[in-house]
This record gives C-alpha cells, sequence and structure tokens, in this order.
C-alpha cells in the first residue's frame, strides 16, 4: 500500500528528500505522494518531523 501525507504536514521538505523513487512533490497545501509510484519503503515516514506520512 502507498503511503499518504495528512494535513499534519509543515511542507518542510524532509520527505521530499529521502524519498528513493521521487514520488514526492509539493502540491497546494503541503506534500503529497504519487501513490502509483510509491513503493511503501516508509522513508518518508522516518524522515518527517510531524509523522504526517502514513500508510494507506
Amino acid at each position: 500500500m502507498a503511503y499518504v501525507i495528512s494535513d499534519d504536514c509543515i511542507s518542510c521538505g524532509a520527505c521530499e528528500a529521502e524519498c528513493p523513487v521521487g514520488a514526492i512533490f509539493m502540491g497546494d497545501e503541503h506534500y503529497e505522494i504519487k501513490a502509483d509510484e510509491c513503493t511503501s519503503c516508509g522513508a518518508c515516514a522516518g524522515a518527517c518531523p510531524v509523522e504526517a506520512p502514513a500508510e494507506q
């Protein structure tokens, strides 16, 4: 299952820098994950200071 970034995101960019497949991008209000590219590795969740990414 792909990860999803919640509205708790503070747009710090820590998750984007850690994504090994480049599936994270800046959306209109906060970072988002392209579900079809996410490999569910969890690197984004480990890097996030507010625990915004979670498995869907």
